[in-house]
């Protein structure tokens, strides 16, 4: 339920909050007080379209916030967990719209995208204005009706028609591709057994390329390579060498290290260089001796590196990827080699499907063929109620050969207000109050269907009156007594059944216009149904009037 609404500097509102109460909250002013901007700044904290141009002259943003009781609503609170943010009794919805148009949602304090935003008022708020009522024409419109009324069958049928429909498009779409690939098997198959050969013939291996990079440096930087290793060798093997002089500092060492212990240690060391230089000396000889040139050898290395290197531009940049490519090219041939078998496979699966598909909308048909009898039954019991009792409101079910994303039902709402009339399509035969009437009747037969516990009537009593508004009245204080109900009216018949009265009005102070709220009480409602009922023609008569018609209302609502 919808505790309060806070808007500030939005539009006309300059700064206005408003608590709510259970049951009926009637809205009512003079045109242009600002009735419909209120539910606009209701709508943007619910996530509807908002603009910078509703921003009050003056200030650089607006903010709305709203605070629901969200106390037994398990779905909400689902969300909250969802979304992880905390749970509390109360939620409070957010929404700051600054001059650059940018948007800031919040739901208890955590900012959250549009999307988030949306998803929780549509648990919590249903508005129903004057497009609403147009809503009623679009062809979808009583498909999804009858789906919701019906719900508790309808839902898991529908479900499971879904889940096939999908697995259905899935399996066609793979058809198709398989039919084009078919046009085209001989050239495909030509080039991935071309690709398939080129890679298998290769006889790449691990760490190949790496070998071959290593070993091409070095055939490149042979002769840098010879140079440098022979050089080195006559340090260590010319006459006088490096060799030569150590052997003589050993022996020069050798010959007086008796006379002198602590000489032992470098005479030792120079035994162990010595002999450590002497091994690299052979090593190197055995370099200069075995290593030569080899042309031959040259030519492979660079040959491979190109094919390498070719491969790579083709296949993938690794040997791992060009692995994995040739795998899938082999897999790929294999398939095209059983393309055939493949289709007439794929075409018994979709046929398959398609039985069980045309099945499952059979069950879809027959499930709404009955709801939308039961919810037509009783959507014509309102609208007597409502003034036309000689009114008959049916939903057309007609089965089309193409199976769609919801079955093969194509649904219309058929009327006709008068005795003797032929029932003909809603859109071509109802007038704006005939179809604010069927709207609130339908309205009022999926109330429990919704789920949903406030919501708002905008205007809903638009082309309305007399008797007919009095109906009205009694029908959405029935609503008002199962969940909570916000809404505009200019009727004083409906806003006599207020359980809450708020009256809206421009005021003006220092040179500025703004809009402002009032909670009427017994004497305030009885001065404002006078307004709505004569206007500026005020007179005993008239106050009693209103008077009595607060306590006809009351006593019909007690009644019910």
């Amino acid at each position: 339920m919808l505790q309060s609404l806070h808007v500030h500097n939005f539009a006309l509102i300059e700064d206005a909050k408003i608590d709510f109460a259970p049951g009926f909250n009637i809205f009512t002013g003079e045109t242009g007080a600002g009735k419909s901007i209120l539910i606009d700044a209701f709508g943007v904290v619910l996530g509807n379209r908002a603009s910078a141009d509703y921003i009050r002259s003056g200030a650089d943003s607006f903010w709305v916030q709203a605070v629901f009781d969200i106390s037994g609503i398990e779905a909400v609170k689902s969300l909250l967990a969802e979304q992880g943010i905390d749970e509390e009794d109360e939620l409070f919805l957010r929404r700051r719209i600054l001059a650059n148009g940018k948007s800031q949602a919040t739901v208890n304090g955590v900012q959250v995208p549009l999307a988030v935003l949306k998803s929780f008022s549509e648990l919590l708020v249903d508005i129903h204005g004057q497009h609403e009522n147009q809503a009623l024409l679009k062809s979808d419109a009583p498909l999804a009706l009858v789906d919701l009324y019906g719900r508790e069958e309808i839902a898991p049928v529908r479900k499971t028609y879904r889940e096939l429909y999908t697995a259905y498009l899935t399996t066609q779409a793979k058809l198709t591709q398989l039919e084009q690939t078919g046009s085209e098997r001989e050239r495909i198959l030509d080039r991935l057994e071309w690709e398939i050969k080129e890679i298998t013939e290769a006889a790449l291996e691990a760490g190949e390329l790496e070998a071959l990079q290593e070993e091409v440096k070095r055939l490149q930087n042979s002769g840098k390579i010879m140079t440098a290793v022979n050089s080195a060798h006559e340090y260590l093997d010319s006459e006088r060498g490096i060799l030569d002089n150590l052997a003589a500092a050993k022996d020069q060492l050798a010959a007086v290290v008796r006379y002198d212990e602590r000489l032992h240690n470098a005479c030792e060391s120079l035994e162990g260089s010595w002999i450590a230089l002497d091994e690299c000396r052979r090593e190197l000889s055995d370099y200069l001796s075995s290593e030569e040139y080899d042309a031959a050898r040259a030519a492979y290395v660079e040959e491979r590196l190109d094919l390498w290197y070719r491969l790579q531009k083709k296949y993938g940049d690794s040997y791992e990827a060009i692995t994995a490519y040739l795998e899938q090219a082999q897999q790929q041939a294999d398939e095209l080699a059983q393309l055939e078998s493949n289709i007439a496979k794929t075409k018994q699966l979709l046929a398959q499907q398609k039985g069980e598909l045309e099945q499952q909308a059979q069950s879809l048909s027959q499930l709404r063929a009955k709801y939308a009898g039961r919810l037509a039954s009783k959507v014509t019991a309102h609208i007597h109620d409502l003034a036309m009792p000689e009114g008959r409101f049916e939903i057309e079910v007609t089965a089309q050969d193409t199976l769609t994303k919801t079955g093969k039902d194509e649904l219309a709402f058929l009327f006709t207000a008068n005795l003797g009339e032929p029932i003909r399509p809603l859109l071509k035969v109802a007038s704006g109050g005939e179809l604010s009437r069927v709207a609130l009747a339908i309205k009022t037969v999926l109330l429990n269907a919704s789920g949903v516990p406030t919501m708002v009537f905008d205007e809903i009593d638009t082309g309305v009156g007399g008797v007919t508004a009095q109906k009205m009245a009694e029908k959405i204080a029935v609503i008002a007594k199962v969940g909570q109900v916000l809404c505009i009216t200019h009727l004083p018949q409906i806003a006599s059944f207020a359980d809450r009265h708020l009256l809206i009005r421009k005021e003006s102070t220092g040179g500025r216009t703004s809009t402002g709220l009032t909670v009427l009480d017994e004497e305030g409602r009885i001065q404002e149904l006078m307004r709505m009922t004569v206007g500026d023609n005020v007179s005993e008569v008239a106050y009693a009037n209103a008077k009595e018609l607060l306590a006809a209302a009351a006593k019909n609502k007690q009644a019910r």
